[in-house]
């Protein structure tokens, strides 16, 4: 490549099924040959080309209508990740118990740079619903997992993302950076988070840590209940009695 000449619209052979593998997202699951070029940039010829190799492979499978869709080899690589896999097989039956004493909402995440990811999510018979869903991602100041998961993560990770433009989704939401830091401050002393309806209206959530051999936060147990239908405290103690039944599954 000649000195000062841009890069290829393309990029490495890495890089572009990368970028189309990106194209898929939780608003669009499944699309078209041409949907897939449009959102990923790649040109068509391209596209074409890197489908047949991933669909031949397992990483996308294409429907009778032409669709394309992320295939299951990527699901059963993305389960060997080492901080889902132990943790989520050593974490059920807990979160399984404490679904079936309240009949709520029950998660488990981990952080990943500025945003959590769940990694395990048990849905109540008749719970609230909730935006969240395993192996997506969320905000970090927000949920009952998120800000547990921020008060306990690096300075640098807290300041990135205090200092940056903070998601309101709810007339409840906190968006100030010092209220948000005033509260971190109060889930490092209480060992709790509570987030009451900023995320959804409808919505109260209850989060605790889990901790590693050494100590540090490693994720987050929450309970999501119906605003209104408990009072926080009240969910409290059994939530913490999750996060520590895993914290020993973990370390013992």
């Amino acid at each position: 490549m000649s000195p000062g000449r841009a890069p290829g619209p393309t990029g490495s052979v890495l890089g572009r099924a990368l970028r189309l593998l990106d194209a898929f997202t939780v608003q669009r699951p499944a699309m078209t040959l041409s949907g897939l070029a449009r959102h990923s940039g790649l040109p068509l010829s391209t596209v074409h080309r890197m489908l047949g190799e991933l669909v031949a492979w397992g990483g996308v499978e294409r429907d009778e209508d032409g669709y394309y869709r992320v295939g299951l080899r990527l699901w059963e690589l993305g389960a060997l990740a080492p901080r889902s896999q132990g943790l989520r097989e050593r974490a059920l039956p807990f979160l399984e118990d404490l679904s079936q004493v309240t009949r709520e909402n029950v998660q488990l995440a981990v952080r990943e740079g500025t945003e959590v990811v769940y990694i395990e999510r048990i849905a109540g018979s008749s719970a609230v619903q909730v935006l969240t869903r395993v192996g997506g991602r969320f905000a970090l100041t927000a949920t009952g997992v998120g800000l547990v998961l921020l008060a306990h993560a690096p300075a640098e990770v807290q300041d990135d993302v205090l200092s940056g433009p903070i998601q309101r989704f709810t007339e409840c939401t906190i968006t100030d950076p010092q209220a948000l830091r005033r509260m971190l401050a109060d889930i490092r002393t209480n060992g709790f988070a509570i987030s009451d309806r900023q995320v959804t209206s409808d919505a109260l959530s209850v989060g605790a840590p889990v901790h590693d051999q050494h100590g540090q936060v490693i994720a987050a147990v929450s309970l999501v209940v119906r605003h209104g239908s408990a009072t926080p405290h009240a969910l409290v103690p059994l939530v913490r009695t999750s996060s520590r039944a895993i914290t020993r599954a973990l370390t013992h």
